[in-house]
Parts: structure tokens; C-alpha cells; sequence
């Protein structure tokens, strides 16, 4: 694994936003781990993950020229994403949504830097159902925007509909969807991969080998 996938790993069990356990999630699988990336909720963590989106990003190649956080969770990672590139000498435009538009004020659903002209990256940290993020792409659209890619933290690499085929996961659906890259800074894989040499965590990963097998897809 590269650096920053060991790091953002290591910075994610440390902040306990990587869990390891029995979790119902909204499919109703029960997952041995859960990722919750609102448990980064301090300075000195937010900006040990912003570094390890930004090295994601960088080792990717994408061209951007702006930065979009959906709400709720990608406005924290948007803006942190923004003050690691400031410290990298790369001062970013800014832009996030509202849940609800602005009837009054400035009004509107959109926030910050103005999209028209720019191609814009999207930040958040899972892709689950691909909802927010095809709201985001939407919004980027009716902006005068262009979709350049996506940033996720974790790609749980899992299969959206086990009676589709191909499988392909909420990530990979969105991806092929609108012809745009979609990055992790980590994924099921590394993570299986980190457990297996982590002498804390070796015990889970047999359990995360066998959720893989049963719904993994990528």
C-alpha cells in the first residue's frame, strides 16, 4: 500500500472512525466494520485526513480547479481539502450546497465560489447509495460546471444489488454513470491488507476476508 493509504488508515482507528464489530447497515447486511468519518472532529485530525486526500488526489492526476463539499459531511472535508492545498502552496476556490434552498439573502442552494467555467472535484466521504453525489453533480451541472471527478475516503468496494450483473459497487455505478473518476484514499482492499500485518487488528481480518467474498465486487 502506498503511504497514505497505511496513514489514513492508521488515522481513522486512532480517531475511531474505522470500527470494528457487528453493524446493521441500511441494506441490512451486518458488516463486521463501520466507517464514520464525522468521528474526525478536531483540527489535528481533520488536517491528517485532508493530507491523506490530498496525496490521493495528487497520485491520481485528476485536473481540477475547484473544490465542492455536498452536504452534510463534504463541507468539512471540502474545506480541510482546501486548507492542505493552501499549505501546499495551491490556493483552491470553494463551493458547497445547502440540504434546502435559500429563499431569502443571497438565496439559492449553492455556497461559496461560483462553479460556471470550472472543472470541479467533489468531496465526500463514502459512496453508499450514490444519492448525494448525483444531487452534487446535478448541481454542478445547472452551475455551469464540469464534473472532473470524485474524492471518497473509503470504498467499502461492495456490491450495490446482488441480482445485478455485473456487480458493481455504488462507487464504480456512479463512476461509469458519468464518465468521471472516482477516487478513494483507501479501499476494502487495503484495509484487508492493513488488518493482516496489524497485530491489533489481525483477529478481524478473517471476518472482513469473508463479508468481502459474500458481497465484495471490485
Amino acid at each position: 500500500m502506498t503511504d497514505h493509504r497505511t496513514r489514513f488508515l492508521q488515522l481513522a482507528v486512532a480517531a475511531e472512525a474505522l470500527r470494528f464489530g457487528e453493524f446493521t447497515l441500511k441494506s441490512g447486511r451486518i458488516s463486521p466494520y463501520f466507517f464514520n468519518a464525522g468521528r474526525f472532529d478536531s483540527g489535528v485530525a481533520l488536517a491528517g485526513l485532508a493530507d491523506c486526500y490530498a496525496e490521493a488526489v495528487d497520485a491520481a492526476g485528476v485536473e481540477f480547479d475547484l473544490l465542492f463539499g455536498p452536504a452534510y459531511k463534504g463541507i468539512p472535508l471540502a474545506t480541510a481539502l482546501a486548507c492542505a492545498y493552501a499549505r501546499r502552496g495551491r490556493d483552491l476556490p470553494l463551493a458547497f450546497n445547502r440540504k434546502e434552498a435559500k429563499a431569502h439573502g443571497e438565496g439559492g442552494a449553492l455556497i461559496g465560489a461560483p462553479l460556471a467555467g470550472r472543472r470541479v472535484l467533489v468531496v465526500d466521504d463514502v459512496i453508499t447509495a450514490g444519492t448525494a453525489i448525483r444531487e452534487a453533480l446535478r448541481l454542478i451541472a445547472d452551475g455551469g460546471g464540469q464534473a472532473a471527478g470524485i474524492v471518497i475516503a473509503l470504498d467499502r468496494q461492495e456490491v450495490v444489488d446482488e441480482s445485478a450483473l455485473p456487480r458493481r459497487s455504488a462507487a464504480r455505478a456512479v463512476a461509469e454513470q458519468h464518465g468521471i473518476p472516482v477516487i478513494a484514499v483507501a479501499t476494502l482492499g487495503d484495509l484487508l491488507a492493513f488488518a493482516a500485518e496489524n497485530a491489533t487488528l489481525s483477529s478481524e481480518h478473517g471476518r472482513l476476508r469473508d463479508y468481502r467474498a459474500r458481497y465484495g465486487c471490485d
